[in-house]
């Protein structure tokens, strides 16, 4: 097989809960520990970061990997889902695993793994940590696919767990309440290992503290020390920040709930400080403060490592953004910055998955603009046609279009030069765009 037929194959044969939904999902780690005894236990050769939680973990996965490979290491970056090419799910410094390695992967592993049955993630979690092993990696960020406590990235023993925040989603997997979603990503928490909890609440902070102790892991609250004193949108769709004892920082990712992000990701970098794993670090008082790695790894986050699709600016005359946030807790902050858009008129073209809270993120969405609704190419997307019958019920109108394509075309038919047009609401909306529309 090809590259295109190698991943065809992993499409197709391997059970896939980002395209399948609840029928992909293997629940379980019998057959990551099978992997892992077969390939040797790679993930023991190098040091891990293990990064999860609802919202925020993408981003945050790739500031600390890129702000680390400024640092001079060598490290391996594991994300899901991918926007454009299966292969950005598996880097090293950025560099994207190499199409040959994907195909003998497969090829030289079929006898060992089909009987196994794996699902998608299952397999592509093996590859990813036998890659990392084979090239020689320092430390490796990896991003929690679903969950925590049964993702089959937690294997790792990492130096430092991160855990962003807790909002509802996945809720027919992970629980009907925060309690119960928090307990599940509150697995990644280990013993021995410091752990950094992004955001909190009076429902998750005891969830989180509760685990800590009985695991005996060091835990830290980072909106208890709040290092971003704020934070503004700059003209060229990044972020500008102040902060309270790194300096001034801009940041080629978008989006003003990367605040809260960046907040998350400086007390990670201080509790790997602590382990030296940033030498030039300098302590004051107890309060680690800036690095010289530190600037350009904010700054260059996406650059260094690919991450694409966190309100992103594609092109001008029209303004064209994209941005995957998915659920309510996303569109939070997107609903906010939408609104802040200097424009003309608004278009969004907008899809979503069957299993969000597709409700409560209408109830979101903004008024005053023109709706392009569509559906991705997966079995979990939403009809067009029921998405747009349920937005009339929050006063929002458009028309329906049954591709992502066909629904970005009409949107850039009608947008002015001083319009702006916004693609999202789901991963796979974005990613689609970026694929065959940029």
């Amino acid at each position: 097989m090809n590259y295109q037929e190698t991943c065809e194959y992993l499409f197709s044969q391997m059970p896939m809960f980002e395209k399948q939904g609840l029928c992909g999902y293997k629940e379980g780690l019998a057959n990551t520990l099978a992997f892992d005894e077969h390939f040797g236990h790679p993930h023991e050769n190098y040091a891990c970061i293990h990064v999860g939680g609802t919202n925020g973990k993408g981003s945050v996965t790739h500031m600390i990997a890129s702000v680390l490979q400024q640092c001079g290491y060598r490290v391996g970056l594991y994300t899901s889902p991918h926007m454009v090419d299966f292969r950005e799910r598996i880097r090293v410094n950025g560099v994207p695993v190499e199409e040959e390695c994907v195909v003998n992967f497969v090829d030289k592993e079929r006898a060992f793994f089909e009987p196994l049955h794996p699902s998608f993630f299952e397999l592509t979690t093996a590859m990813a940590f036998k890659y990392f092993k084979d090239m020689g990696v320092d430390i490796a960020v990896v991003e929690v696919g679903l969950g925590g406590r049964l993702d089959c990235t937690n294997i790792i023993k990492p130096v430092v767990s991160v855990i962003t925040n807790i909002s509802f989603d996945h809720m027919q997997l992970l629980g009907n309440t925060l309690a119960e979603i928090a307990t599940e990503k509150a697995g990644i928490i280990k013993t021995g290992v410091p752990a950094v909890i992004g955001e909190a609440n009076d429902e998750t902070r005891p969830i989180f503290e509760a685990k800590a102790k009985e695991v005996g892991a060091s835990i830290v609250f980072a909106e208890d020390n709040k290092e971003v004193v704020s934070a503004t949108p700059t003209a060229h769709g990044g972020m500008h920040f102040r902060t309270l004892h790194f300096g001034e920082l801009d940041s080629d990712l978008g989006g003003i709930y990367q605040e809260k992000n960046l907040n998350t990701v400086l007390c990670a970098l201080q509790q790997l400080a602590k382990q030296g794993y940033l030498g030039a670090l300098q302590s004051e008082n107890g309060q680690y403060g800036h690095f010289i790695e530190l600037e350009p790894g904010i700054a260059r986050a996406a650059a260094n490592t690919g991450l694409q699709g966190r309100w992103q600016v594609v092109k001008t005359s029209p303004t064209v953004i994209c941005d995957t946030g998915h659920n309510v807790g996303g569109w939070q902050y997107l609903s906010q910055q939408l609104q802040q858009i200097s424009c003309k008129s608004l278009h969004i073209v907008f899809g979503m998955v069957n299993d969000k809270d597709i409700d409560g993120v209408l109830k979101l969405l903004p008024k005053n603009a023109k709706y392009y609704f569509t559906k991705a190419d997966s079995h979990r997307a939403l009809s067009e046609m029921i998405l747009r019958t349920k937005a009339t019920r929050y006063d929002i109108v458009g028309t329906a279009y049954q591709s992502v394509t066909e629904a970005y075309k009409a949107a850039c038919d009608a947008a002015g030069e001083d319009d702006a047009i916004f693609v999202g609401g789901s991963s796979y909306v974005v990613g689609e765009f970026l694929k065959k529309c940029v």
